[in-house]
């Protein structure tokens, strides 16, 4: 069975990982696009990534992160969940939940890190799971 790629949509409307590519440079988005399609004909749990689909940790942990390089080496990360069965889901799915972008050897801080965890809490408490179509 195959994996499916979704977009979280928030309770406004709004689809933060799509309003997140759109702002990245051309090749950054079809790297992460070419990466998430990869992931789900691996499927994720078999994927091995390369550095560029990584298990989070820690706090994180239960996320992904698609993980690119852009111009000046600036870090572009989409995060993610793996969604199995969730209401409203008809096959497994890989939840785009957002992105952020940092320069090099730099870190994202614990308040950025926790706006991706309450779009991850805000996803899983939908039902059925409000995804953009």
């Amino acid at each position: 069975m195959g994996w499916r790629i979704v977009y979280y949509q928030s309770e406004g409307g709004d689809v933060p990982a799509e309003a997140f590519l759109d702002g990245c440079p051309t090749a950054v988005e079809a790297k992460m696009e070419a990466v998430l399609s990869a992931v789900a004909e691996a499927p994720p749990p078999s994927f091995s990534g390369g550095g560029m689909w990584e298990a989070m940790h820690g706090a994180m942990s239960g996320y992904f992160e698609v993980r690119v390089n852009g111009p000046g080496r600036e870090h572009f990360r989409l995060f993610c969940l793996l969604d199995r069965d969730g209401p409203g889901l008809d096959e497994p799915a890989i939840v785009v939940l957002t992105g952020l972008r940092k320069p090099n050897a730099t870190k994202f801080s614990e308040a950025a890190y926790a706006r991706v965890r309450a779009r991850g809490e805000d996803y899983k408490g939908s039902v059925p799971r409000r995804i953009a179509t």
